[in-house]
């Protein structure tokens, strides 16, 4: 019913930037807070950065003051500027959102199949 497709992943030199897009599609009736995670190599998903749907946002401590997250409800669209990477920032980036599907009563939380960043010492 819906789709979340990641891309702008990619590899890059510490200290450069990338980024992320995250486009959702399908039988959408509304997006409601949409986010970014990321998992690293034997770790568990974290929590990078959130923004609802009155554009409040939300960063893990690590990455505050270097990522920003904004959205564009006209594309369906969340996106990630990632600048001043880091190597510990390697990992793959998982996009989520919270979607009202069209003719049905409650929203469902998605995620996309994510993209890699690798950040080079």
């Amino acid at each position: 019913q819906v789709q979340l497709v990641e891309s702008g992943g990619g590899l890059v030199q510490a200290g450069g930037s990338l980024r992320l897009s995250c486009a959702a599609s399908g039988s959408i009736f509304s997006i409601h807070g949409m986010g970014w995670f990321r998992q690293a190599p034997g770790k568990q998903r974290e929590l990078v950065a959130t923004i609802t749907s009155g554009e409040i946002t939300n960063y893990a401590d690590s990455v505050k003051g270097r990522f920003t997250i904004s959205r564009d409800d006209t594309k369906n669209t969340v996106y990630l500027q990632m600048n001043s990477l880091k190597p510990e920032d390697t990992a793959v980036y998982y996009c989520n959102a919270d979607v009202t599907v069209r003719n049905l009563p409650t929203w469902r939380n998605y995620w996309g199949q994510g993209t890699q960043v690798t950040v080079s010492s």
